[in-house]
């Protein structure tokens, strides 16, 4: 996170979000998904953990 710029980042997914209030309110589904959406994509590759 980056408080001066208002920036989260998850460089696990190379996603950046400009929306640290609202993440810090708990409004964390755009996180979640683009979550949910990597592990799903990594399963189908076969580079997942067995």
């Amino acid at each position: 996170y980056n408080f001066p710029q208002g920036r989260v980042t998850d460089h696990r997914i190379n996603l950046t979000l400009y929306k640290m209030q609202s993440i810090m309110d708990g409004e964390i589904d755009e996180f979640s998904q683009a979550l949910t959406f990597a592990a799903q994509e990594e399963a189908v590759s076969g580079r997942g953990a067995a």
